[in-house]
């Protein structure tokens, strides 16, 4: 018991000692028709890792985060951001079958780890103010279990709480906005031969109020309501007539600009629209490949990190080769001023902003877009293309499909060259964009992210998925057959 004591007073001494960085350093948690009818680096992040973000994957999981402290009196764990934030000692609950990540933070200097028994499931040791280190198991039974400190004393001391895993799959969360995400099948079909025409485009600006996440809204800036925008798909040698509306409800000036164009601002200058306006571009699709567009009306990284980018696909002469599936994936950044994971309503950081530290990077504009509201799904021996852009503002993506490798890749989206062969990771920068394409050869879940992998902890996985038995010859558990 002396002992106890002796440990709970230094701790105290420390914590004291600390009690203003404590208090100023906490860390974080965590349509409408688009185009006329056709005939066919490390982030330099300030905030720490991010909490609960649910997915059942290795490389998704279920991410809570544990600051050591002081709390009346005990050393305690409290909860860093999302539902458990400034708890003490909170419930950790999770699902049966759901991978799990806990990272402990060392907030006031004495030495602490955290140990789950039941999963043999522990973290290495952190002794630093600032220190930090992580544990992962899979939740593969059920009921309430305990997670502790192992230092001598501390576990008597309070540095004690429970995990609950309940049987079954997670919930859908009710809505709390109107859902923001393009579905990554909602993309016209391909044009094949025909000759030059004008197609005409028509995009809406619109300002609306939509979900991040499961408890998170945020006001999106969107071309048609959607993030991305509608995927624009035209032939070599079509005139491009663009009608851009701005919505009578939105508050600012909205504009275009196509990487597909040549001429003043891509049609930026010609696109100033101010609310309840309308304004008409034409230009020339010169060269083919998959280009971007984006908003570029002041201050324009704003508008673009908000969700105002697209992609516009300028197909060669005849068309690109024919394959099964087609789907359309954007990548860009949130930079909010509440933490990553963070309920409730997140507004715009226009300091974190210029200074380049997200907290959220994001596929098609939301946590789980592309793995709890819209997977992308195949079938076995199907061929896959997907159109992948980066809207950013600013960070470029290390493309990859975790399980697979690209048969085919258009290197910079140039459609104009033979495509390279075999490729693992695409870097695709902001405001650039490619086209891959691969053959499905066994079922399983595919996992797209960018290999930056840190991002994967602020919102940024996808799923392909693909039906069917998951051991085979290709790959399977074990030794290997002879």
């Amino acid at each position: 018991m002396r002992m106890c004591n002796a440990l709970l007073f230094a701790a105290t001494l420390v914590g004291c000692a600390h009690q203003t960085w404590a208090q100023q350093h906490s860390h974080s948690a965590q349509p409408v028709v688009a185009q006329a009818p056709q005939t066919g680096a490390p982030p330099q992040t300030s905030a720490s890792p991010p909490a609960a973000v649910a997915h059942g994957d290795m490389h998704t999981p279920t991410i809570f985060t544990l600051r050591s402290g002081i709390a009346q009196g005990r050393m305690v764990y409290l909860g860093v951001g999302g539902d458990i934030d400034g708890k003490v000692n909170p419930m950790l609950v999770v699902h049966e079958g759901e991978t799990v990540q806990i990272n402990l933070i060392n907030g006031e200097g004495a030495e602490h780890d955290i140990v789950i028994d039941q999963y043999a499931a522990r973290s290495d040791r952190v002794l630093g103010i600032g220190a930090s280190s992580t544990l992962a198991f899979t939740a593969d039974r059920t009921g309430e279990f305990t997670y502790f400190c192992s230092i001598a004393g501390h576990r008597e001391a309070g540095m004690e709480g429970r995990i609950q895993v309940t049987p079954g799959a997670r919930a859908t969360v009710a809505t709390i906005a109107p859902e923001i995400v393009r579905d990554p099948t909602d993309l016209p079909a391909p044009i094949r031969a025909r000759p030059p025409q004008v197609v005409r485009v028509d995009l809406e600006t619109v300002e609306l109020k939509g979900q991040l996440d499961d408890k998170t809204s945020y006001n999106f800036w969107t071309f048609n309501g959607k993030v991305p925008g509608p995927f624009v798909r035209v032939r070599v040698g079509d005139t491009v007539e663009v009608h851009l509306k701005n919505d009578e409800t939105s508050l600012m000036y909205h504009s275009v600009d196509f990487h597909a164009a040549t001429g003043p601002g891509g049609g930026a200058e010609f696109t100033q629209t101010e609310p309840g306006q309308e304004k008409v571009v034409t230009f020339r699709a010169l060269v083919p490949g998959l280009f971007v567009y984006h908003c570029a009306t002041p201050s324009v990284p704003h508008h673009i990190t908000n969700g105002m980018y697209g992609l516009i696909l300028v197909e060669p002469e005849g068309g690109l080769p024919q394959v099964d599936r087609e789907f359309y994936v954007m990548q860009g950044e949130l930079y909010t001023a509440k933490r990553f994971g963070m309920p409730g309503h997140q507004e715009m950081d226009y300091e974190k902003l210029i200074s380049e530290r997200p907290e959220y990077f994001l596929f098609n504009g939301a946590v789980g877009a592309l793995t709890k509201s819209h997977p992308l799904r195949a079938r076995p021996g199907e061929t896959v293309r997907i159109f992948f852009g980066v809207g950013g503002p600013n960070f470029t993506s290390s493309f990859h499909v975790i399980g697979e490798i690209f048969d085919h890749v258009y290197e910079g989206a140039s459609l104009g060259a033979m495509p390279i062969t075999g490729v693992q990771t695409v870097s695709v920068p902001p405001g650039g964009a490619t086209v891959v394409d691969f053959k499905i050869d066994r079922p399983g879940r595919y996992v797209l992210v960018d290999h930056a992998l840190s991002r994967l902890e602020r919102g940024l996985a996808g799923y392909l998925l693909v039906d069917g038995p998951s051991d085979d010859d290709l790959m399977h558990s074990g030794l290997a057959k002879r």
